[in-house]
């Protein structure tokens, strides 16, 4: 059973009052190395594990784990066709795959000579096109910033990129309203599209800024600048964006135009999340002590924690 959830309020009002927002979060997962871009989906929530190669599913408490998938260049984004069948982003080698109804997987678009960074989060429309960004550069060696495309994988693998110029395009959510809002994680801010019926983005705008572009190329530098660096994320039935911080340990509820109206603190680094559960009322977030490859393939830190809050799912 879920469990109740107080109202939402002001973080920076209480902030300023000497208060912090609290919520009970409850740790329903660990062992993992970096889990990311959960999904609720059939009763079940499913994500990925990096370092271990392994899609995975599990009942809301956490109980009855399956493997869905295993990919071996490393999967990252999950959605699926409108037949059911499940995609999931094999990051290394820029390739999107899809598992057929026997449990293999086969390739479903190639975009190893379209991107420009290791694949990322991904998210399908109800036509099937999937939309996918990528990192840009070379994050885990250090390489210095780089913008990086947006590209549409449509359900025969053809690929199309449909916006350019962002920085670090990171999870992708499609509301009801035919409105893409793109996560930029070393941008400061949410980009938004208008989303036409052929699958083209167009009207691009800021839908949440929270502070300038960083100036510094460098990560470490980028970083310090930032203040806040949105990750992972999830719609609400009131047009709330949950976003994952990835610099502030913390899920911030966003509103267009950049109010943060919520705040959970899991403690630990936060790096994606989802609504879902019996009332798709619980926040499931994915944590880990840092996002740095070679220590979290060395250890097995991440979790996924969960908590209630107020406005189900969209």
């Amino acid at each position: 059973m879920e469990p109740p959830a107080r109202p939402y309020t002001d973080v920076a009002r209480e902030a300023a009052g000497g208060l912090r927002m609290s919520h009970r979060v409850t740790t329903i997962l660990d062992g993992f190395t970096f889990t990311e871009a959960p999904r609720w989906h059939d009763g079940r929530l499913w994500f990925s594990d990096f370092y271990t190669r392994r899609v995975m599913s599990v009942r809301a408490d956490g109980t009855d784990r399956r493997v869905e998938a295993v990919v071996e260049r490393q999967p990252s984004g999950i959605g699926w066709l409108p037949d059911g069948r499940l995609l999931v982003v094999s990051m290394h080698d820029r390739r999107i795959l899809r598992r057929e109804a026997d449990g293999s997987l086969v390739a479903h678009a190639d975009l190893s000579q379209h991107a420009t960074g290791h694949l990322n989060d991904m998210s399908v429309d109800a036509e099937g096109r999937a939309y996918v960004g990528n990192f840009g550069f070379d994050l885990m060696n250090g390489a210095p910033l780089e913008t990086a495309a947006l590209h549409r994988a449509d359900p025969d693998g053809t690929v199309t990129e449909v916006a350019s110029g962002l920085w670090f395009p990171n999870a992708i959510a499609l509301t009801s309203g035919g409105v893409v809002l793109v996560n930029e994680t070393f941008g400061n801010r949410i980009t938004a599209f208008d989303l036409t019926e052929d699958g083209q983005l167009t009207n691009q705008r800021v839908w949440a800024q929270f502070g300038p572009v960083p100036t510094d190329r460098a990560v470490a530098g980028a970083l310090k600048q930032l203040d806040v660096a949105p990750d992972g994320s999830c719609l609400d039935a009131d047009g709330g964006l949950w976003v994952a911080d990835a610099i502030g340990g913390r899920v911030i509820r966003v509103i267009e135009g950049g109010q943060i109206t919520d705040e959970i603190r899991p403690g630990a680094n936060a790096y994606a999340c989802a609504l879902g559960g019996e009332t798709g009322r619980t926040l499931f977030i994915c944590t880990a002590p840092d996002f740095d490859e070679h220590a979290r393939r060395a250890a097995r830190e991440g979790t996924i924690v969960a908590a209630a809050v107020r406005t189900p799912a969209a």
